[in-house]
């Protein structure tokens, strides 16, 4: 009877909870469900029919292109070539401006990802005069937008030589990388165990061994994130590839944007090279797609 009374009573304020609900709790928590996994199956497949579209005028010549929709080539499978790859391929420019691009985009987010580390570190665990005011600064910088910055650093980078060139454009997305870099790594180098810290200095470890051995490999996660969105960044960029590169220096975006200027001549250089940008950085993402989670979700927890 005492168990049984002691089940009633606890019973109780769990019905008088439920009794308790909104409306829209109710209908919330019927269409956590099925229904929604559903509908959002539905919407992601939506949000891929553009990428699949690309995909399929890729493969396709350019008079098939010219007179019939893409969708067609589900009744006329043998529309499907791999021609305009291989034009794109013998394309001098197209192929010499994704390498520029790759030449720009690896460099500016090892930079971005090295040095905000070290600064992230330094902000979080180590003691200098002005250290709160001058992450204060740094983190100020996030609200500068890139277009103030374009007029007065392209003269600048005429002045010493650098614009229209490599690596001024690396330069100045490093620069502009930097301040969002430091203020993640810093948040997230924080919430290291001090003690940790600790033990690892009684063992006669280094501010630089101590970085390297300890904080490095436990902030992997936040680290991937951060490369993955600096990655993304630069190689979709364009406004910043149009101000300071020259023809011989334009990345992919900016080699696309000319050819699209005459696109009835170069629809099937267009299309491959289109869907190459676009599928680089998306291997990149779901390369790193565990770590970009666990990143993003760092500290959401304690």
């Amino acid at each position: 009877m005492t168990a049984t009374a002691g089940s009633v009573r606890e019973a109780g304020p769990v019905q008088a909870v439920k009794a308790r609900q909104s409306l829209g709790a109710k209908i919330a928590e019927r269409l956590s469900g099925g229904l929604v996994r559903v509908f959002l199956i539905v919407v992601g497949l939506f949000w891929l029919v553009p990428t699949a579209g690309l995909l399929i005028s890729s493969l396709r010549s350019p008079q098939d292109m010219s007179t019939s929709g893409w969708w067609k080539v589900f009744t006329k499978p043998s529309q499907l070539t791999f021609d305009s790859y291989q034009k794109l391929l013998e394309n001098g420019d197209i192929t010499h401006s994704l390498w520029n691009t790759v030449l720009i985009t690896v460099p500016a987010t090892v930079l971005v990802v090295v040095v905000g580390s070290l600064a992230g570190y330094a902000f979080a665990w180590m003691e200098f005069p002005g250290r709160d005011w001058w992450f204060l600064g740094v983190v100020s910088l996030l609200v500068v937008p890139v277009q103030v910055a374009l007029i007065p650093i392209a003269e600048l980078f005429g002045k010493i030589g650098l614009f229209g060139t490599i690596l001024g454009v690396i330069l100045f997305h490093t620069g502009f990388g930097l301040p969002f870099a430091v203020f993640l790594l810093r948040n997230f180098f924080a919430e290291i165990p001090r003690e940790l810290l600790e033990a690892a200095r009684l063992d006669g470890a280094g501010e630089l061994r101590l970085f390297a051995r300890v904080v490095m490999p436990l902030g992997g996660p936040a680290i991937a994130s951060l490369g993955i969105f600096q990655f993304l960044w630069v190689w979709n960029d364009m406004l910043v590839a149009l101000v300071f590169t020259k023809s011989g220096t334009q990345p992919i975006t900016v080699a696309l944007q000319t050819q699209v200027r005459q696109f009835g001549n170069n629809i099937d250089v267009l299309a491959p090279g289109a869907f190459i940008s676009m599928v680089i950085p998306l291997a990149v993402f779901f390369a790193f797609q565990r770590q970009f989670v666990s990143g993003v979700m760092a500290g959401a927890v304690k």
